[in-house]
């Protein structure tokens, strides 16, 4: 078996500056993300999943990266792991997990957002942010 980092699949929008981060999905498939966006989104995932919610998980692939959208079924049954190259987390932002976790509730599933996406999302949604 190749070992899942080795295998990329298409990645949400990122800066080619910023490290990357990985979301590898079942035993195959990895995610590419930077590792602010991934660092939220794992929080956001984890809050789901603690409460065996299973959602779609969804982001857009930039023109630079071939174009498209990419939609997981995320379920506490299918492994997920989250695999940062920096040695420190980051700062996290309360609204933006927030915006990201309110998502899901959509028919759409969770949507990947970027962070200054997160206010207007909730304002939108009528949703009080986090403090």
């Amino acid at each position: 078996m190749r070992h899942p980092s080795r295998r990329f699949g298409h990645g949400a929008a990122r800066r080619d500056a910023e490290p990357v981060a990985l979301l590898i999905y079942g035993s195959t498939e990895g995610y590419e993300f930077d590792e602010r966006t991934l660092a939220h989104l794992k929080i956001a995932l984890a809050a789901k999943l603690r409460v065996q919610e299973s959602f779609l998980l969804n982001w857009m692939v930039p023109a630079e990266r071939g174009s498209g959208r990419v939609s997981l079924w995320i379920s506490p049954t299918t492994p997920l792991v989250f695999q940062f190259h920096g040695s420190k987390p980051p700062k996290l932002n309360k609204v933006w997990i927030d915006a990201l976790t309110r998502s899901a509730h959509g028919i759409r599933g969770m949507t990947v957002m970027a962070e200054d996406e997160a206010e207007d999302y909730l304002r939108a949604a009528g949703a009080p942010a986090a403090p």
